[in-house]
């Protein structure tokens, strides 16, 4: 009884599907339905679950930790063969590990653990990671922009306690730092990843007096979003000032002038990482952490459209 105490046990209704061949069901958590890089991983994942005849569930966190948290072990308890979080961690201590907590729960159980797109979990956690290079996309949108001539860079990474935004704004520091120019914290706005933020950082920064001749945002959203106040200010875009995204969904490509940025293999991590759980169940669960299959990156390119141009004027 101290064992399941320690692996806190709980008695669930569809254990036997998972001892016993029942239809594997595996829970997408996603932070956002409607946005469209975290329905292209779910995409991914669902797919992949239909082909080998599995079921899979959808929940929405809502940017909220302690909702993951609960769905987590809410899925838990009904017994799925796996639970896939989609979208970057939250940066607190807490947070990880009360996460560590339910990947061992979940192993204990049969089921397991799968993040996309986040970070692995610190220590010997029997968790499976697909993400992708995410530092490297940010180091490279934001290396375009200073080959182009630009040196004022407004950058719009994500909330600051969030670990993809955390990547994103450190790929863009080293660039900086790589090219010998000095970074400005107070360049930089945190915000969600919204087309709200975009508008509104740009609008506040215009009304500040901010000096920027180029906008990279965190995500394709926060750039339509940017690209939209700057219109609204008079100015054009890219030949007052040029902006970059970070995704490649179809909205990069619709917007005008079309969107430089970084394309991310979301719909593949999904596969990927469906793949990675049919392999541990098939396989009797034998891998743990460390293995080759524990930590999978995918990699990112920049894709060059028409909305980056050298600055009007040379800084």
């Amino acid at each position: 009884m101290k064992v399941v105490g320690d692996l806190d046990y709980v008695t669930n209704a569809h254990a036997r599907s998972l001892a016993g061949g029942g239809t594997p069901t595996v829970a997408i958590l996603i932070n956002n339905i409607t946005g469209a890089a975290f329905a292209h991983v779910a995409k991914g994942v669902e797919g992949a679950a239909t082909l080998r005849g599995w079921l899979s569930l959808v929940g929405t966190t809502g940017d909220d930790p302690e909702r993951e948290l609960a769905l987590v072990n809410l899925m838990r308890q009904q017994g799925v063969a796996a639970v896939v979080l989609l979208g970057g961690a939250y940066d607190y201590d807490e947070y990880q590990l009360r996460m560590a907590r339910f990947a061992r729960s979940l192993d204990a159980a049969g089921s397991h653990l799968v993040l996309v797109g986040r970070p692995p979990l610190e220590g010997d956690v029997p968790a499976t990671t697909v993400d992708y290079d995410n530092e490297g996309g940010a180091y490279a949108m934001a290396s375009h922009l200073l080959s182009a001539g630009h040196r004022k860079v407004l950058v719009l990474p994500g909330h600051a306690e969030l670990t993809t935004a955390q990547g994103r704004l450190k790929g863009a520091q080293r660039a900086f730092e790589a090219y010998g120019v000095s970074f400005a914290p107070d360049m930089v706005r945190h915000g969600p990843y919204d087309y709200e933020h975009g508008y509104e950082a740009v609008e506040d920064s215009l009304r500040d007096g901010l000096d920027f001749t180029a906008v990279l945002a965190g995500t394709d959203v926060v750039a339509a979003g940017a690209m939209q106040a700057l219109r609204a200010a008079g100015l054009r875009v890219p030949e007052d000032v040029s902006i970059v995204g970070y995704d490649d969904i179809p909205l990069a490509s619709q917007l005008t002038p079309q969107l430089t940025t970084v394309h991310v293999p979301y719909e593949e991590m999904g596969r990927v990482a469906l793949r990675a759980v049919a392999d541990r169940r098939e396989g009797g669960g034998g891998r743990r952490k460390g293995s080759d299959g524990d930590h999978l990156v995918l990699g990112t390119h920049v894709v060059v459209r028409n909305s980056v141009q050298p600055p009007a004027r040379r800084v």
